[in-house]
């Protein structure tokens, strides 16, 4: 055993050659970000840099961009119609994927494989094709260019990260309290909120922040399912490239990359706190 295990031992040269193989890889994924961000400050309606940015002036940079954000009012119409759709299929993403993850822990479930495929598979499907589905549908029904169609059609994306999240952390989670909280005379409901959910919790606010980013993210089903009145900021962004190119769109990535920075951060800080509760 001991000289297989050697075998898989890297030599120092190796090792250093994969470490800064994956540093390539991780800067070609931000150097996008390196370049939108500086640009956000351009004094200029440009999209690329100015002799004074490039020489460092102070007059070369501006907050001019970020300034027409407060003041376009299509700009605070598709931040409001974001976090407003974010919020309501976040919520009910999280229930409905907190639920199916409880039924799927059990290892008694029937067709268990076939139910997880099927509340995933908003993960493997092309997102057009299920966009698509769901315009022929909420057509039908008259949900079509509605923020409740919207908010619906995010929820089926948003549930199968609950799933997956919920999952993996039920799966650490000790059956016994829920027995012993049985034993002392507490009813289920009684035993879920005092009980399983404290401690499923943060496994619980992870999903919903992956599903709030999702949601908050998605432009293709907002472009086959929304309206004038259902403007989200990335379908904004979309028509702002086509019809009026401008540097608001640069200053509207920035508070993006911000933000999706600060929910991994949370996400992080939510593992860590989860990670003693499961030892």
């Amino acid at each position: 055993m001991a000289d297989k295990s050697k075998r898989w031992d890297q030599t120092p040269i190796e090792a250093g050659v994969n470490r800064w193989f994956a540093y390539g890889v991780l800067f070609f994924l931000i150097a996008p970000l390196l370049v939108v961000i500086p640009l956000s400050f351009n004094a200029e309606p440009y999209f690329s840099f100015t002799d004074k940015m490039l020489t460092l002036q102070p007059d070369g940079f501006s907050l001019r961009w970020y300034r027409d954000i407060a003041e376009n009012p299509q700009w605070l119409e598709a931040m409001r119609n974001s976090v407003i759709i974010g919020l309501c299929s976040t919520a009910l993403a999280t229930v409905l994927g907190t639920l199916a993850a409880m039924g799927l822990a059990r290892s008694n479930m029937p067709f268990r494989d076939f139910f997880m495929a099927l509340l995933i598979s908003p993960l493997i499907v092309p997102i057009v094709i299920s966009a698509a589905g769901m315009y022929f549908f909420y057509s039908t029904i008259g949900l079509a260019q509605t923020t409740l169609g919207i908010i619906l059609a995010h929820t089926a994306l948003g549930v199968p990260f609950v799933v997956i999240t919920m999952t993996a952390t039920l799966s650490g989670f000790d059956n016994n309290l829920i027995r012993a909280s049985a034993s002392l005379g507490a009813d289920p409901v009684t035993t879920f909120f005092r009980v399983t959910l404290p401690l499923v919790a943060p496994g619980m606010i992870s999903g919903a922040l992956f599903a709030f980013a999702a949601s908050f993210d998605e432009v293709v089903t907002v472009l086959f399912l929304g309206g004038p009145e259902q403007r989200t900021i990335p379908r904004q962004m979309w028509s702002g490239i086509r019809e009026q190119i401008s540097p608001t769109i640069l200053a509207v990535a920035t508070l993006l990359i911000v933000f999706s920075t600060l929910l991994l951060l949370t996400v992080e800080m939510l593992r860590r706190w989860n990670a003693p509760a499961k030892g």
